[in-house]
């Protein structure tokens, strides 16, 4: 009976490793450092608002989000423009910019709170959260 008990220990300790992999790796992918890119970005014009995004989302734009050729919808981006220091955190919602040597296209809000809105285009790094 005792040796039983040892065999039935052994086997529970056994079945719990690919829990303890799955935990393991969960908290190892939520740590790992975001994407880098840099580039230039612009923001849209007011006449955007109100139309349907690529994602079929209606752009509004007071809401932080931002296009982007090849994210996922859904991605977020932290967005700092080089210029200021200042940050924003996007969610990708739409494609563009089609504007040649731009990485990423901002709700005019996003642009606002990072000083952009009188530059019209600016070069930025983003950190990509996939």
């Amino acid at each position: 009976m005792e040796g039983t008990k040892v065999h039935f220990k052994a086997i529970i300790g056994i079945a719990s490793l690919p829990v303890i992999a799955f935990i393991f790796l969960t908290l190892l992918s939520c740590n790992a450092p975001p994407r880098i890119e840099e580039g230039s970005a612009s923001y849209y014009d007011k006449s955007f608002h109100g139309r349907k995004t690529a994602s079929g989302e209606i752009y509004d734009e007071n809401a932080c989000t931002a296009a982007h050729r090849s994210l996922k919808f859904g991605t977020r981006v932290r967005v700092t423009y080089l210029k200021t220091g200042k940050s924003v955190k996007v969610i990708i919602n739409d494609r563009g910019p089609y504007k040649g040597g731009r990485i990423i296209d901002l709700s005019r809000a996003a642009a606002n709170k990072i000083g952009m809105i009188d530059d019209g285009v600016g070069k930025v790094k983003l950190e990509i959260y996939d």
